[in-house]
């Protein structure tokens, strides 16, 4: 990182921000579609790609909840925002308005238990609303 500028690390450090709300609203919208969609016989909610995905995104999720480790995204996003001199999620207008989406204050157990009851969600999902193989 020593070659990148500042001004880059922070473009960068944002657009880590977009990828993570992003991934954040697949696993959180995915599976009120496979939901939604298995009760109303939307066949694109089984499809097996895209279910796979969004399965092993969430299980590896709460895999690094209980082992107390951060999201690499945050770390990457973090170290960037530290090179570019900035207090991470408070120096510009997309990274303060889009980590009040994701990020809060609370204990971290309170998020372990959240991220594995939404795991056994996803995986309840994958047996009731069988994706096509």
């Amino acid at each position: 990182m020593q070659t990148l500028s500042p001004h880059c690390a922070a473009l960068l450090a944002d657009a880590i921000l977009v990828l993570h709300v992003g991934i954040v609203a697949f696993v959180v919208l995915g599976a009120v579609a496979v939901l939604v969609g298995g009760l109303r016989g939307w066949r694109w909610v089984r499809g097996y790609r895209w279910r796979l995905v969004h399965v092993l995104l969430m299980v590896f999720i709460a895999a690094q909840a209980w082992l107390g480790a951060l999201c690499p995204l945050t770390i990457w996003e973090q170290a960037l925002r530290e090179h570019a001199g900035q207090t991470a999620y408070r120096e510009s207008f997309i990274a303060h308005w889009l980590s009040q989406l994701i990020f809060f204050e609370a204990p971290w157990w309170a998020f372990v238990a959240a991220y594995s009851v939404f795991a056994a969600l996803v995986v309840v999902e994958w047996v009731v609303v069988r994706p096509r193989t």
